[in-house]
């Protein structure tokens, strides 16, 4: 009897709960007659389409794009998500639009790893985004700031090839991942920090935590698209993990800047791993934290958070990227070939290749894009919000929709490439 009770209140709530939410959507859809919405599939209550996501979001985005079209409207919990799928439809957000798609969405995840987001990549647009951009593009990432890095690459990648060379003489197989996320770390760490974290006990804790936290900024909150269900990043620990992750890369950032604090003071003297090649990201960085130019304080939080924005930007993406390269150029043993032709060509009797050889190198260049449209590191782009309403090839898109840019969609449409999917054809 106790337990019919229950059965019979729970279904009363769930025919009361359906009432609410057919009124709501009725109230809805009467407001937005007039408008025409981009095509989207039907979706659940309280999680919209969610469902459709699966395990690999960006595979089941393209799976639904082919049906609703290069233009679909998605609704994650309470979030109204816009997902291009054609270059056609990216271009007009990402430079026809550009202004509008602007922004960036709020990440609870984010705002605690990175400093409230005071970064680059997920700080909303406005002011302080337009500063610490300016920073970026003309203090770190300027072409003349990139080439004084130059013998920095050339020098950790002599040391990989040198590596794999002495590891050929072993009968054991040769791990390339392990190789190629020791090579890019140590080129970002030594660019960004002036030394490098890859060896030794230090070494391993620094590339593990450095793997938490890339893997953290690309997991799912459910509490950022229905607040109501917020409660089960606590329950599930991904809060706890947040936590810890972001405390322990405080700490070691703190350590960072403050020796290059003291450094730039004379109070401590160059050790064993620290590089001779010039100032580094942080010396930069704490330059300008001094002059306080155009009465803009860069805080030291947001030194910090722009040093993350290397890592994340500049280690997973790169290594995985080579990751793919290398599987690709295995499974195609002429195009391998070719390469090795032309990388002997432009070498002549030298024992190595510069970056001034590079440009000479066509098909290679061909290779890494080829691999890039296939194997893009960032299957669906950081994602944008619109700042206002605007027509987006016939389609009314309100203000405060987000936008996910299917680039792996992108890279396999038929539509812009000839048998994009079955192909791994440089030219």
């Amino acid at each position: 009897m106790f337990i019919s009770h229950w059965i019979f209140a729970f279904a009363c709530f769930l025919l009361f709960f359906i009432f609410l939410y057919k009124q709501f959507y009725d109230a809805a859809s009467s407001s937005t007659t007039r408008k025409k919405l981009p095509p989207s599939p039907s979706r659940f209550p309280v999680i919209g389409n969610l469902h459709q996501l699966g395990l690999h979001p960006h595979r089941s985005l393209q799976s639904l794009s082919k049906r609703y079209g290069p233009l679909m409207l998605l609704h994650l919990g309470n979030v109204p998500v816009l997902v291009v799928s054609s270059a056609d439809a990216a271009r007009k957000v990402m430079k026809d639009h550009d202004l509008i798609f602007s922004n960036r969405p709020k990440s609870s995840i984010a705002e605690r790893l990175i400093y409230g987001s005071k970064d680059v990549a997920f700080a909303p647009y406005g002011e302080f985004w337009r500063q610490v951009r300016s920073i970026c593009v003309l203090q770190l990432l300027s072409n003349k700031r990139v080439q004084s890095f130059r013998r920095i690459r050339e020098e950790e990648t002599s040391l990989m090839v040198e590596k794999i060379s002495q590891l050929c003489s072993s009968p054991s197989p040769i791990n390339l991942s392990d190789i190629f996320i020791s090579l890019t770390n140590d080129i970002v760490c030594r660019a960004a920090l002036g030394r490098k974290y890859g060896v030794g006990e230090e070494g391993k804790k620094f590339k593990s935590l450095l793997r938490d936290f890339v893997g953290l900024l690309g997991t799912f909150c459910v509490g950022d698209y229905i607040p109501c269900l917020a409660w089960i990043s606590k329950f599930n620990g991904l809060n706890a993990k947040v936590e810890k992750v972001a405390k322990v890369f405080d700490e070691f950032l703190e350590g960072v800047v403050e020796e290059h604090r003291d450094r730039k003071k004379g109070e401590r003297k160059h050790d064993g791993n620290t590089d001779e090649t010039g100032p580094d990201f942080v010396d930069i960085l704490l330059e300008v934290q001094s002059e306080n130019g155009d009465g803009f304080q860069l805080e030291t939080d947001v030194i910090k958070a722009l040093i993350l924005d290397v890592f994340a930007a500049g280690s997973d993406t790169t290594y995985s990227m080579l990751e793919w390269t290398m599987a690709e150029l295995l499974r195609h043993p002429a195009i391998l070939e070719r390469l090795q032709n032309e990388a002997r060509q432009v070498a002549g009797r030298k024992l190595e290749i510069t970056e001034y050889d590079l440009e000479k190198m066509q098909y290679l260049r061909a290779v890494i894009k080829e691999s890039l449209r296939l194997h893009t590191p960032i299957p669906l782009l950081v994602p944008r919000e619109s700042t206002q309403s605007v027509k987006l090839m016939g389609y009314d898109i309100a203000a405060g929709t987000q936008v996910i840019v299917n680039a792996w969609a992108i890279g396999r449409d038929p539509s812009s490439w000839e048998n994009p999917e079955d192909k791994y054809f440089p030219f």
